[in-house]
């Protein structure tokens, strides 16, 4: 169990995905993504999302990430979010999103 004061140290907020690049050096299949903040600022991030997603279907896509974690290098990537999703029944990531476009950076509470 967490407490509640340990659940308000992490940071998640909403972003658009304004690129999405193929990750041929991670070891299971993944985008690299670069996501809009606003605010907090641009950020890359390694997703698995490669089975549910086309590029070009992610660019301009809202989505939740957590945004103050350490950076975590993954190959030759330096991975600075953590991009949120739930598996579905094929173990596939379903991006987490906002019911509405809001503005980047909002914070999620």
């Amino acid at each position: 169990m967490i407490t509640w004061n340990d659940f308000e140290k992490i940071d998640m907020r909403i972003g658009t995905i304004i690129e999405v690049l193929d990750f041929e050096k991670a070891k299971r299949p993944a985008y690299k993504l670069k996501i809009d903040f606003g605010s907090e600022g641009i950020k890359n991030s390694s997703a698995q999302i490669t089975v549910l997603y086309k590029k070009e279907e992610l660019i301009g896509k809202q989505i939740i990430a957590v945004i103050n974690f350490s950076p975590k290098q993954i190959a030759t990537f330096m991975s600075q979010c953590l991009v949120l999703g739930v598996y579905n029944e094929d173990n596939n990531v379903v991006l987490l999103q906002a019911e509405r476009n809001t503005t980047n950076g909002s914070k999620i509470g």
